[in-house]
């Protein structure tokens, strides 16, 4: 008998429907005539064991017990999922052949291997496991996945990588919660403070975004501007740029902070000749962007619509697993199997029936142009989610048809030529001062006729065309103009932005050599977690929400404060998640990663054990009235979920 492990049901069901009829129905799985079975999990079926679980004592929360590292890891089944777990069991020791059906990420690798193990059968057996991969619900393409099974043991790494992330993520965020909840205790809180290896860093980019807003005072800054005259009709304005000997009269950004230099220069210039020292035009062109990934479609709908990253997820999953016009969701990858290339009037053709109102875009998109998009080297376990061909009348919700739209549109223009545009640059010489003019001038829309934003249009318009000069020309500067301007404080996150931070989080790595690693791999979280980190900050009341700004409450601020640095730094994640990707490749082992990790756990325990700072005892007495009370012993499951779920979103 042969037995496909799923992920889920939703995608058991997708399995069953392209195998051979009549099927029946059985409690838990699903049998074909032949014997064969469609099985599932239902996400994870174990989770780590509590630390009870391991010393009764470990019950009550004592900072002389910490650290908590097992020495012998034990799952247990979770009590929601014990039937299925009991089901799938029996199923896999019955089974001749197995085939493993999770997800195409790390965390779907791991959730059906940990069962596989579990259930404790000949390895010869385990060995012998193959794996099914499938990104698209639709019967076209689980078939041909079905046809393309590979070996199980070439995705070991995987998976070993996903259970160190989540025993690593335990071991932190079980010790280190208790350790300062336990120093909030000496001063006042009666609440869990929860500290994450991904969740914390992200509170700390909101706290220190807040900070510098609070503490930042508005300076004059000026610039001065050069009229020059072309001939009775025609001009055009060069802005000044300060040289080398106006250093002392800058700010760190260049920022010309002395008025009565500023007013000295207009004075210098009027009435001067400009002398054309370059004057150049070069024309450029642009491809389209590749198509999404979680996160980059997640920014584009807090951008557009205002919606938060769990709220374009949940959007997501539905659009995939219920309506099955989009491919696997949660995938971190931009570019897409060349194979696919053949699909594109299939999908095209769905698109255009799915939304009418992309109906002539299809027909305009040259399905011979193949973009960059189709890439095998870039492509590993999945690929950038993108529409399937499936041809539906139901009608979708309005938040479903604004992310539907997003991903067709975002494919479609793989099919659209460059933005091709111009750049025109001027420069000057007027008393020995460099000034310089720039226009950008569009000369073909290409893709961004499609996606293009209306803002970006209408700057463009709003600036005149600088007129035909060559270098040697020499015209008249008829006057200066002094523009003064206030510098601006940093803006407060939003989803969109805290959700670019987060993927591009090399910006905030102060270590040069990780901020190198980390140029073309970073990110804080993955593109599964990396929403439910964000809401998670907003149920434990560490963030709240102002309109669009997403701002640290005082209780986020003191847990901060409170910690050591390299806590609320995005550094230690950052390398966690090169290493666990260094595991994927094979190019680090598991107990390479966990040593050190155990080392600096360790001392970061024992600086919990130091007397609470005014911050934090500032916050408990501001505390609500009625608090979540803190009582040292297994509330903390009850409040914040498993050691599984906690794991999950770190």
């Amino acid at each position: 008998m042969k037995l496909y492990i799923a992920e889920k049901p939703s995608l058991a069901r997708a399995i069953a429907a392209v195998l051979p009829k009549p099927q029946q129905n059985k409690d838990g799985y699903i049998q074909l005539t032949n014997g064969d079975c469609i099985s599932w999990c239902i996400g994870h079926l174990l989770e780590n064991a509590e630390p009870e679980d391991y010393q009764a004592k470990f019950k009550q929360w004592r900072a002389t017990d910490l650290p908590i590292i097992p020495d012998n890891w034990q799952l247990k089944a979770k009590t929601k999922t014990k039937k299925q777990l009991g089901i799938l069991s029996r199923l896999i020791k019955k089974a001749d052949e197995l085939v493993h059906a999770g997800d195409p990420d790390r965390e779907g690798q791991l959730l059906v291997d940990e069962v596989i193990a579990h259930c404790k059968i000949p390895q010869q057996k385990v060995k012998q496991t193959q794996r099914l991969l499938i990104s698209d619900l639709n019967p076209a393409a689980v078939k041909s996945a079905l046809n393309k099974l590979k070996s199980n043991t070439e995705y070991a790494a995987l998976s070993t990588s996903a259970l160190a992330r989540s025993r690593a993520d335990w071991m932190f965020g079980l010790n280190l919660t208790r350790a300062y909840t336990l120093q909030a205790q000496q001063a006042g809180f009666q609440s869990v403070l929860s500290v994450g290896r991904v969740q914390t860093p992200v509170l700390g980019l909101v706290v220190r975004r807040d900070k510098s807003i609070d503490e930042f005072v508005n300076k004059p800054f000026y610039q001065v501007l050069a009229h020059i005259k072309i001939d009775e009709n025609t001009g055009f304005t060069a802005l000044w740029q300060p040289s080398e000997a106006c250093v002392p009269h800058q700010d760190e950004e260049g920022r010309i902070i002395n008025k009565s230099l500023a007013e000295h220069v207009i004075k210098q210039i009027e009435g001067e000749n400009a002398h054309i020292s370059k004057a150049e035009q070069k024309n450029k062109q642009q491809a389209a962007p590749l198509p999404y990934n979680l996160s980059a479609l997640q920014i584009d709908a807090a951008k557009l619509f205002s919606l938060s990253a769990q709220d374009t997820l949940s959007v997501c999953q539905s659009l995939y697993e219920k309506h099955k016009l989009i491919t696997y969701p949660r995938s971190d990858c931009r570019y897409l199997p060349t194979e696919h290339f053949s699909q594109a009037k299939q999908l095209t053709s769905a698109i255009s029936n799915n939304l009418p109102a992309l109906e002539k875009a299809c027909q305009q998109a040259n399905l011979n142009q193949k973009s960059k998009a189709w890439n095998d080297k870039k492509v590993d376990a999945h690929h950038a989610i993108i529409p399937t061909g499936k041809k539906t009348s139901v009608q979708l919700t309005a938040n479903e048809e604004k992310i539907y739209q997003l991903i067709a549109k975002q494919y479609l223009v793989q099919f659209y030529p460059s933005w091709q545009y111009q750049d025109n640059r001027i420069e000057c010489l007027i008393k020995n001062g460099l000034f310089v003019a720039k226009h950008r001038q569009t000369t073909d829309l290409g893709w961004k006729a499609l996606i293009g934003s209306t803002k970006d249009k209408q700057n463009e318009a709003a600036k005149p065309a600088l007129p035909k000069v060559k270098t040697g020309d020499i015209y008249l500067c008829t006057h200066g103009e002094l523009l003064e301007k206030m510098t601006q404080a940093p803006q407060a996150f939003t989803d969109a932005t805290l959700l670019a931070a987060m993927t591009g989080i090399a910006r905030y790595v102060s270590d040069p050599a990780i901020r190198k690693i980390l140029k073309e791999t970073d990110g804080l979280g993955t593109e599964a977690t990396r929403a439910g980190i964000i809401e998670l900050l907003f149920k434990r009341r560490f963030l709240l929400r102002q309109g669009k700004q997403i701002k640290a409450t005082e209780t986020g601020r003191a847990l901060i404060e409170s910690l050591p640095e390299q806590l609320t730094l995005p550094d230690m994640t950052a390398q966690w998640e090169a290493s666990l990707e260094s595991i994927c490749q094979r190019q680090l082992n598991y107990q390479s990663f966990i040593e050190p990790l155990l080392n600096n756990l360790t001392q970061l325990v024992e600086l919990a054990k130091q007397p609470p700072n005014q911050s934090l005892i500032a916050a408990a007495k501001n505390q609500p009235k009625k608090p979540n009370k803190f009582k040292g012993k297994s509330g903390y499951k009850k409040k914040f979920g498993s050691a599984r779920k906690r794991t999950s979103a770190a």
